[in-house]
């Protein structure tokens, strides 16, 4: 069996203690190297790996590279893995895998730097990964009611997969700017039905798009989805409508956007056309324009969650806009937040969104992923648990979205073995919990209420 997927009846109360840690250079979905651990306890190896972004927040935790040039154009991560052999491994090892908490502290306070420059956000998580799943390995109990366990999560829930079926931004080479198109089967009545929408929608919006921009435009970006060449947003919300329909889910099918706006906020204004060299200035917009622009898509379709509306510092802006539309629409904070419990605080503050997206390697912990989720469901805001454009074949997120609660998960469209290895797990964990969890539906949102 892979490492880590397998558990045993043991008993949380024997110490298995962590025996050796080792890391290497892996490949990532996008052809750069990222960190992979095999961390060996008494009853087995369990492998974490780690993901990587390319729309990044700046207020992210650091992806530590090696800037060599001439190898793998800068993008080595030689300096993490020496961080997990030479300084993690000796601090953590003879540690109990169950303490997560312990753990994950340990390693921050080697680190010592708020954003985890010294060591690497990318060392640190790796080894976190491996330990949780080394936690429920001995606990005896599948990864994701370990999660739960450490979270205090009530009930378990099957979250709506939000697929990322049009690609513009910094995903794909045409002139959109807004970075995702996402459907959510919110009318489905489990995880699998979900699932079987989702890919026939796929299917339909594939030979919407064939037809009417031709093959070429039916290659897929990073996150599998379609790129085709268009401009203008509302076309690319036109052509999920249109597939939709045609695949006969109108009303079970909700369609959500990230938008990405830090990619095209240049002088305190957004450029809706920054891809074009010569870009027209009737699309360079204000914030308070840009908020008419969402107002008219949720009004003429069924969209329901705007992910990083607006530039990761304009504050006001958020506020505004979830003053406005908050009580409708999901305004969920990525870029913004950066799952970061600081980051977090001040939103609740200034009241500036509605929803946390959660990326464990925005924070390079398990333990404060789940911090900040906590903190998020505290306020009753939703939570999108999320995947990266740059992936692995490590299916984490799965089990943690399940152990949370969260109700929601965007892992890619149904297309490319990194993203369906996420979809496939949710669909065994349905499987094997049967009626011991429900689907969250429209109540994505909040889903444990």
């Amino acid at each position: 069996r892979p490492p880590g997927e397998a558990f045993l009846e043991t008993s949380p109360d024997l110490k298995m203690p962590i025996q050796s840690i080792t890391a290497r250079e892996i490949i990532d979905s996008r052809g750069n190297p990222t960190v992979e651990v095999d961390l060996t306890t008494d009853i087995g190896t369990f492998r974490g790996a780690v993901p990587s972004g390319a729309s990044t927040g700046i207020y992210e935790a650091c992806e530590l590279r090696d800037g060599d040039k001439a190898r793998y154009l800068g993008k080595g991560v030689l300096k993490a893995i020496e961080n997990v052999k030479t300084l993690i491994a000796p601090a953590i090892a003879g540690m109990n895998p169950v303490e997560q908490d312990a753990i994950d502290k340990k390693m921050m306070d080697l680190d010592g730097t708020p954003n985890k420059t010294k060591l690497g956000a990318n060392a640190i998580l790796a080894v976190s990964l491996a330990v949780c799943k080394a936690g429920a390995a001995q606990k005896g109990v599948p990864l994701y009611r370990h999660i739960a366990e450490l979270a205090g999560t009530g009930k378990l829930v099957m979250p709506v997969p939000w697929m990322n079926v049009i690609n513009g931004g910094s995903h794909a080479g045409n002139r959109l700017a807004m970075q995702e198109f996402m459907i959510g089967a919110t009318g489905a009545t489990s995880f699998k039905q979900a699932m079987q929408m989702g890919c026939e929608v796929y299917h339909c919006l594939k030979g919407v798009i064939k037809k009417k921009y031709g093959q070429d435009a039916c290659n897929v970006g990073d996150e599998g989805g379609f790129a085709p060449s268009i401009q203008s947003n509302d076309e690319g919300l036109k052509l999920l409508v249109e597939a939709i329909e045609k695949a006969g889910y109108t009303g079970k099918i909700k369609i959500g956007m990230d938008v990405a706006a830090s990619e095209f906020y240049e002088d305190g204004k957004y450029n809706l056309d920054f891809k074009n060299p010569t870009s027209d200035p009737s699309m360079v917009l204000t914030g308070e324009e840009l908020i008419e622009v969402y107002k008219g898509f949720t009004e003429d379709f069924p969209v329901v969650s705007i992910e990083d509306p607006f530039d990761q510092d304009d504050w006001e802006t958020y506020t505004k806009f979830q003053a406005a539309l908050g009580s409708s629409c999901q305004i969920v904070g990525d870029d913004l937040l950066v799952t970061n419990p600081t980051r977090i605080v001040t939103a609740i503050e200034k009241k500036a969104c509605n929803g946390l997206l959660l990326k464990v390697n925005q924070i390079g912990t398990i333990s404060e992923s789940i911090k900040a989720c906590q903190m998020a469901q505290a306020q009753g805001w939703g939570v999108m648990v999320s995947h990266r454009s740059g992936e692995t074949e490590d299916t984490t997120i799965a089990d943690l979205v399940v152990g949370l609660g969260t109700g929601q998960i965007k892992t890619g469209a149904p297309c490319r073995a990194e993203r369906t290895a996420k979809y496939n797990q949710l669909m065994r964990i349905e499987e094997e919990l049967g009626d011991q969890c429900t689907y969250a539906g429209e109540n994505f949102k909040n889903p444990l209420k």
